[in-house]
């Protein structure tokens, strides 16, 4: 009975504990948005590789309120996205070079492949909750800090 119940806490742990899935590096990172209302931090996982990018936030089922993914790119380009297989609703918010915001699709719709561009070039893309732009006041031109903008040439 005793491994049992250790079993049954374990998974239940494995089930609240956020894991990469094999869609990021499975290093968890800070970042900031800093809007008209305040500076917000969130923690999140980086995307960095065509794979990890690909799978995104595919198949998570919840996303804690101060969590995130940060997917990022070599180069400033066009940037679209689309939500198939991914059941929880986003904010995605593309971000340029500068660590600026050129725009954000809001409270997108779950499991639609519908594209979802970004109005000017962007080399990075941060997802969040659907509906936390709107709460937190994020808009164009709002600053996103980590370390990957500030290194030199950005």
């Amino acid at each position: 009975m005793y491994r049992f119940v250790l079993f049954l806490c374990i998974v239940a742990l494995a089930a609240c504990t956020p894991a990469s899935n094999g869609s990021a590096s499975g290093d968890w990172h800070q970042v900031e948005v800093v809007s008209q209302t305040g500076a917000y931090r969130f923690t999140v996982e980086i995307a960095d590789t065509p794979d990890a990018q690909r799978r995104g936030l595919m198949f998570r089922r919840s996303l804690a309120e101060d969590a995130g993914m940060l997917f990022l790119y070599e180069e400033e380009q066009p940037l679209s996205y689309y939500m198939r297989n991914t059941y929880i609703s986003l904010d995605i918010i593309y971000i340029d070079a500068e660590g600026r915001i050129v725009s954000i699709a809001r409270e997108t719709e779950p499991l639609s492949e519908r594209s979802i561009p970004s109005i000017a070039p962007a080399i990075a893309v941060l997802e969040v909750n659907a509906g936390t732009s709107d709460r937190l006041g994020f808009g164009e031109g709002d600053l996103v800090r980590h370390p990957f903008f500030t290194q030199q040439g950005r």
